[in-house]
């Protein structure tokens, strides 16, 4: 236990005060002079979060650094008191708050100030008649990874011994610019990785999403920021994205018809779109037209990068598993979910079961072109299911609306085949504002095709020239189409009869860049 001496003040910082780097800036204000003790509990779990590779061990451990340096110097007296922490608790909540309580003993026997930036530290210390400091919101200032970014920058790259890069433009159309002619160093980068690590803990308005050995997102204000380090990645290099401006759904100019099936019909929404090309912005902009539309409007996100007024609220998907998101939904129904960044099977599960408990549901995936956006339902639930799942797909193309499909199911004979016996249910997707029917998906035996029926349309005339000019070489034999292929059917005497004239077939197929099969019957 450290011994007093007289009229001098102790000052206890727990891990939230370090982390946020706390306990220097007090100094650095004047606020805090004397001894500082820390206890040796909390550099144990700083070393368990930096082996894990986790940025806030780091932080805590920077700002030790820190003040290490101040007593070097004389400005404070800096020593570490306390016993390590016996039988290391797995639960790390349990862990934390474990820890907790020993700092606050410690501070209640030595009748020393607490130093916290944890609202319930604080009040739980208050009550014991400790004397606590709540360390508020610093005022925010420029970090350092900000002065990269200009007026129409998207996202800055930034990597040790690499000069910084940005992507500097708008969806669509950008250019990657050098930033600098110098190379950043580790102790730049490592340095710009604990100023956002800081921020999380002293802002309302910044999140750390996932925080694992090698890397670290971070949802900090409008930016979007992943931090990567050894050994996941080949050197520290931190990436902010930021979106460039906030838009309304009237921003994108839509057509009457689509507005209307928004309001009225529109429940299975996918908003689909390249990396980059703005499929949150348009998100973004959805949810605040439904909320203003008195809809119940609730998010999924992993990051919540969706920059959206208080009244809709924002769920993380690593906060809570698929089962959790599941029931609090389900129970609290919202009129939509919009679910952004959809990659993995649990993910479209959600989507699908939340859809067809009736909740309104607009899911935003990555795709090349609109049609990739349904094929990725596609193995992930029934065929016969995806038409209740998704009625309308919208594709951004370069931060606008490229294409918007509907999704219909019906029963016919598809396209291309002849016979009335394979007619089955088929999904048509048709241009939602020309009402043209471009894609049919069914199933053909074990296989589920994908036609493009458009394609295939235009090859018709085609087909039906070929099919002539084969009743001139082979009179009276079966010819069809399949699936976009033209199939001749023989029998075996048909077959020596043919024989020689089949070689033009292949002349055929030449010249009109169409398969031509053979088939030959027992």
């Amino acid at each position: 236990m450290a011994l007093r001496i007289a009229g001098e003040t102790i000052y206890v910082p727990d891990l939230t005060a370090l982390t946020q780097g706390a306990v220097s800036r007090l100094i650095d204000e004047g606020s805090v002079s004397g001894r500082i003790v820390i206890h040796r509990a909390i550099l144990q779990l700083l070393e368990y979060n930096a082996s894990k590779g986790r940025v806030v061990g780091y932080a805590g451990l920077e700002e030790l650094r820190r003040l290490r340096q101040y007593s070097d110097t004389g400005i404070i007296k800096l020593e570490f008191t306390g016993e390590r922490l016996r039988g290391f608790i797995e639960d790390e909540e349990q862990l934390v708050g474990e820890v907790n309580s020993l700092i606050r003993e410690y501070a209640y026997s030595v009748n020393g100030v607490l130093i916290t930036g944890n609202e319930l530290q604080y009040q739980v210390a208050k009550s014991m008649g400790i004397q606590v400091v709540l360390v508020k919101d610093k005022e925010r200032g420029r970090l350092g990874f900000e002065k990269y970014f200009s007026e129409n920058t998207m996202s800055v790259h930034l990597k040790e011994g690499v000069v910084p890069v940005a992507k500097i433009g708008r969806p669509g159309e950008w250019k990657f610019v050098k930033l600098s002619d110098t190379p950043l160093t580790r102790q730049e980068i490592e340095q710009m990785a604990n100023e956002i690590i800081e921020a999380t803990r002293s802002r309302s308005d910044a999140f750390i999403e996932i925080d694992r050995a090698g890397s670290t997102i971070v949802q900090l204000g409008a930016y979007r920021i992943v931090i990567t380090r050894p050994p996941l990645s080949d050197g520290w290099e931190i990436t902010a994205v930021r979106p460039l401006k906030k838009l309304r759904l009237e921003d994108y100019n839509l057509p009457p018809e689509l507005v209307k099936r928004l309001n009225e019909r529109a429940e299975g929404i996918l908003i689909a779109g390249a990396p980059g090309m703005g499929k949150t912005t348009f998100a973004q902009a959805l949810a605040e037209y439904y909320m203003r539309m008195n809809k119940v409007v609730k998010t999924i996100e992993s990051p919540r990068d969706m920059i959206l007024p208080p009244d809709i609220t924002q769920y993380s998907k690593h906060y809570a598993d698929t089962g959790e998101l599941h029931d609090i939904l389900l129970l609290s129904r919202p009129d939509y979910t919009v679910f952004d960044e959809m990659r993995n099977d649990e993910d479209f599960k959600l989507f699908a079961d939340l859809r067809l408990a009736g909740i309104g549901m607009i899911g935003v995936v990555h795709a090349t072109t609109p049609i990739d956006a349904i094929q990725r339902f596609i193995g992930r639930v029934e065929l016969g299911m995806i038409p209740s799942i998704i009625d309308t797909v919208i594709f951004i193309k370069n931060g606008q609306i490229d294409k918007v499909y509907e999704v219909k199911m019906t029963v016919k004979l598809p396209t291309g085949l002849r016979e009335a016996e394979l007619s089955r249910p088929v999904i048509e997707v048709k241009d939602f504002l020309t009402g043209e029917l471009e894609y049919e998906i069914y199933t053909f035996g074990e296989q589920t095709i994908v036609v493009p029926v458009k394609k295939l349309r235009g090859k018709q005339g085609i087909h039906e020239k070929i099919i002539e000019e084969i009743g001139k070489i082979m009179p009276e034999v079966d010819v069809r189409m399949e699936n976009g292929d033209i199939v001749i059917t023989l029998s075996r005497q048909d077959l020596k009869k043919y024989n020689r004239r089949i070689k033009r077939l292949r002349k055929l197929e030449e010249k009109y860049n169409i398969p031509v099969r053979v088939k030959v019957e027992e």
